[in-house]
């Protein structure tokens, strides 16, 4: 168990290491830039569920926290995260708890993982818009416009693929042995 649990750990470790990875794909709009983090977020959610993909998630928030340039456009620090930008960072660990949790009660299917992702996207979405909408001093309409309205799309899009993906590769990781196997 101890075993597993450390195995866990690294994998954790690598999965925050990838989203750092994805979140340097970025194409630069104002005031929020399109990145490969949500993506990476929805699929370590999905394939280490709700425990080590929060853990996941959480490492790749502190090590940008204590200066490690895992965030778009390879930034890091508290400026970041208190920042306009901040709160889609921030709103990565509950998305990636509420995912894991509705795929381990739901079912390791590509519907429970779409339904999942989806929520955790739009999740995401409302907690950044509203933090930009206090970081930057922005009204309610134009935080909506530059933080939400342009990401609902894309992000549906990060969500199925996620779901499909991930669903994928977590039943190919679990029949391999490399993680640990729940219902599927």
């Amino acid at each position: 168990m101890r075993n597993e649990h450390l195995k866990m750990l690294i994998v954790s470790a690598l999965f925050a290491a990838i989203i750092g990875i994805a979140a340097q794909i970025t194409i630069k709009i104002p005031p929020v830039p399109f990145t490969g983090q949500t993506l990476a977020v929805m699929l370590t959610a999905t394939i280490l569920g709700k425990r080590y993909g929060t853990i996941s998630v959480l490492l790749y928030v502190l090590m940008g926290i204590i200066g490690v340039p895992v965030y778009s456009g390879m930034m890091s620090g508290l400026g970041v995260i208190f920042g306009p930008t901040g709160g889609y960072i921030v709103a990565f660990i509950p998305a990636a708890y509420l995912i894991g949790w509705m795929v381990e009660k739901l079912g390791y299917s590509t519907i429970a993982s779409l339904s999942a992702n989806i929520i955790g996207a739009m999740l995401v979405l409302v907690i950044g818009t509203v933090w930009l909408m206090f970081f930057a001093h922005l009204d309610w309409i134009s935080a909506f416009k530059g933080g939400m309205l342009p990401f609902i799309i894309p992000d549906i899009l990060k969500a199925t693929v996620s779901a499909i993906v991930g669903i994928i590769l977590y039943r190919r990781l679990a029949a391999a042995r490399l993680l640990p196997s729940h219902s599927v």
